[in-house]
């Protein structure tokens, strides 16, 4: 089951979520997302486990938990969707109002 872990102290590394959950069972992976240009934690993360039930258990022993002076928000990750306009956020672009270049 993969989790999604929020609100994380952006010193929180790989290996300190992997601690983090390993406590309440077998973690596959623990990854903290970081921002492509600078390298800095985003704040958020992702960590899979190889049983649901520790999972479960995972989510509810450290949702809400402080680490760190922050409180963690811990669920059930959604399954990533693609984007309908191609991962781009529109807009910014040259105007379609017939206004002049």
């Amino acid at each position: 089951m993969k989790i999604y872990a929020s609100n994380l102290s952006f010193n929180t590394s790989d290996a300190e979520l992997n601690e983090l959950f390993s406590k309440f069972g077998n973690v596959e992976s623990a990854k903290v997302i970081t921002d492509r240009e600078t390298g800095r934690s985003r704040g958020f993360g992702f960590v899979e486990m190889l049983s649901d039930d520790e999972a479960r258990e995972a989510i509810k022993g450290l949702n809400n938990k402080e680490v760190e002076g922050r409180a963690m928000a811990v669920s059930v990750a959604k399954e990533k969707t693609e984007r309908s306009n191609g991962g781009y956020s529109g807009g910014g672009g040259r105007s379609s109002g017939g206004g002049r270049w």
